[in-house]
């Protein structure tokens, strides 16, 4: 299994704090955004990790990460996305790492507290098609929204304007090597990106596709300076509570 981190995108939701920096470098408490979704894959037992990075400061993560060691990597490997294409087609940048491997694709602003573990050991064992993560939440609207039917999604709608459900679809999801041909198959959305919701819907079609539902606390800590603000807030309280206990 293969890890695959989306550091792409200009972050213009979170300007001007990204007029001179990438949004996954922005701190999130004590360390940069990007160190949670690198220690989620490493919790996974991910450590073969690919980061596609974008913009005027894709340098400063091979500055700022270096080849992994300081999270025990032996080597960390990196793509360039040269423009805003979407998150289908940054993953279709990986083609040459990820070869015939099952892999885990992880947006680079999203943070998770608790594990994927059990998850990547059920998609090894699936063997083909993918597997998303959900999230109860009470804004559907603003995300990718599953429609479940018994232990089938049927469909993934993004941002409806009446939400069949509140399960949201997160950035954390699991493909075998076939997502490339699909990529490659994709229309551009009325925005001009290659939508992952439609490669997602793409294997839902093939009845390939398997969820799970994600129990722990979830930030999108790149949507707005909002949602920033709360994922710092999560983290420094988090940290308060563990060192009251110890």
């Amino acid at each position: 299994m293969k890890g695959l981190i989306l550091c792409g995108g200009l972050g213009t939701r979170l300007s001007p704090l990204t007029k001179i920096t990438n949004k996954h470098l922005l701190p999130v408490y004590g360390k940069p955004m990007v160190y949670y979704p690198i220690s989620t894959l490493i919790d996974a037992g991910i450590e073969d990790i690919m980061i596609v990075t974008g913009g005027n400061n894709a340098g400063d993560f091979l500055r700022l990460l270096g080849n992994g060691s300081e999270f025990g990597l032996k080597h960390l490997n990196y793509t360039f996305q040269e423009k805003e294409g979407g998150i289908a087609e940054a993953v279709g940048l990986a083609e040459h790492f990820i070869g015939d491997s099952q892999f885990t694709v992880i947006l680079g602003d999203n943070i998770l507290d608790g594990s994927i573990k059990k998850a990547v050991k059920a998609f090894k064992k699936q063997k083909e098609g993918a597997k998303v993560f959900l999230k109860e939440v009470e804004d559907p609207g603003q995300y990718g929204v599953a429609t479940i039917e018994g232990e089938r999604i049927v469909e993934i709608a993004e941002k409806p304007e009446n939400p069949k459900s509140n399960f949201a679809v997160i950035g954390v999801y699991m493909y075998d090597s076939k997502v490339f041909d699909i990529v490659k198959k994709l229309a551009p959305s009325g925005r001009g990106e290659l939508e992952i919701t439609d490669v997602n819907n793409a294997y839902i079609k093939k009845e390939q596709m398997t969820y799970e539902i994600f129990t722990g606390w979830w930030g999108d800590a790149g949507a707005s300076v909002d949602a920033l603000f709360k994922a710092n807030e999560f983290i420094r309280e988090k940290k308060i509570r563990f060192s009251d206990v110890r």
